[in-house]
């Protein structure tokens, strides 16, 4: 069970975690001991999160969204299989944190009449200026 926040857990058969050999430094440890975490967790399919909130989920997890609706996040920064567990979980918690907020609505607005009036002037005196720049004209 994975707490996101008050009212909202994840069960524990939507994650699944697959070990793997971390890749980078690490000396003799590297090549024997799997610390590497493949943390997945099936978005599509959990009945726990809206269809709102999964269509949030899925644009912010962008590539390590999986054709089939699962995300798909790896950690491997430290040495320790239970510290790299620990920040695959963490990241996922702070995805559908940040998907379970909702956009604020832009409500359009429609510019002061002394906005436009100036914004007009504006473009009148820069069309003087740029007139002014042409070859003057021979007055004979």
């Amino acid at each position: 069970m994975l707490r996101i926040n008050d009212s909202l857990c994840l069960a524990d058969w939507e994650l699944s975690e697959n070990f793997t050999r971390s890749q980078g430094p690490g000396g003799q440890n590297v090549n024997k001991v799997e610390t590497a975490v493949e943390l997945r967790f099936e978005a599509e399919r959990s009945p726990h999160l809206p269809a709102s909130v999964k269509a949030r989920l899925k644009r912010l997890a962008g590539r390590r969204w999986t054709l089939d609706g699962a995300i798909v996040i790896r950690a491997e920064e430290t040495r320790s299989q239970a510290r790299n567990r620990e920040l695959a979980r963490e990241r996922l918690v702070e995805m559908i944190r940040a998907a379970l907020v909702a956009p604020k609505r832009r409500v359009a607005t429609k510019p002061t009449y002394g906005s436009t009036l100036r914004r007009l002037k504006a473009k009148a005196v820069r069309g003087e200026v740029k007139a002014g720049r042409g070859k003057p004209e021979d007055e004979e």
